[in-house]
């Protein structure tokens, strides 16, 4: 994208609760690699909240197991094209060789993600405190509030710890999304009156984008499922209140299929 081209939103809406669960996942990682690099304090304890929130979202499903699942199944489909000529053999060769690479820490990980941290009594005490509102004061949890006053690089040194076990399971669900991503078929649609409605004719799709330039102040709503994708677009008033967008909006549309 040139410098001059107008700044687009992008908005995903997962099909299944398996990519419903990756998509926030990668929102926490995301949120959680932002804090670990901060210095402050409040932070670390913003880092430390973020990585129970993963352990909340993991101990749902058996992730390690859906992940090894949709690695293989990217990995057979794309040992299908070697010696495809329109494909750059390198590039395919480097993908794979990531998902070996991946399948085999992942492999390697014991028990459920997040299980250490399960096993830490002192952090499950600060993650029992932290769900009442205010609980993790000083007068609440004291060696909580010492931890938070130690160094910087003390405080870096432990959520490295904490993390890192966890990093198998972070690279499998970035191959997993990315790969999803770049298999998307792209198109330019026009929501008239701010309503937009296609057909999917019963195809199994696992993610849907949507991209509107920001300074249309189009907000999607999106419904979809295997049959039917509406799309009805708001705006916020003063309020921040979504109110139905009666005007035409253009938008790329995205479907990324299994």
């Amino acid at each position: 994208m040139s410098a001059d081209a107008p700044q687009a939103i992008l908005y995903e809406y997962p099909f299944n609760e398996r990519v419903r669960t990756l998509l926030r996942l990668e929102d926490l990682f995301d949120k959680l690699e932002f804090f670990c690099a901060q210095p402050h304090p409040y932070c670390h304890h913003t880092a430390l909240l973020t990585l129970f929130e993963i352990v909340e979202v993991t101990s749902r499903s058996d992730l390690k197991g859906e992940l090894l699942q949709e690695l293989e199944r990217h990995r057979q489909s794309l040992l299908g094209l070697r010696d495809n000529p329109q494909v750059a053999q390198d590039a395919l060769l480097h993908i794979l060789a990531e998902i070996d690479a991946t399948q085999a820490a992942l492999s390697a990980a014991s028990g459920k993600a997040g299980q250490h941290l399960r096993d830490n009594e002192w952090l499950m005490s600060v993650r029992g405190r932290s769900i009442i509102p205010g609980g993790t004061c000083e007068f609440d949890l004291p060696s909580y509030h010492a931890w938070l006053t130690r160094s910087e690089a003390a405080r870096a040194e432990d959520l490295a710890f904490w993390v890192r076990p966890l990093a198998p399971f972070h690279s499998a669900l970035a191959i997993v999304l990315r790969l999803l991503r770049e298999g998307a078929h792209h198109s330019q649609h026009t929501a008239v009156m701010g309503c937009f409605q296609q057909m999917l004719q019963g195809k199994s799709h696992a993610l849907l984008q949507v991209r509107v330039v920001q300074e249309l102040q189009a907000i999607p709503e999106i419904s979809a499922n295997k049959y039917m994708l509406w799309i009805r677009f708001t705006r916020t008033d003063r309020d921040l209140k979504p109110r139905a967008l009666e005007r035409d909006v253009d938008f790329a549309l995205s479907l990324c299929a299994f």
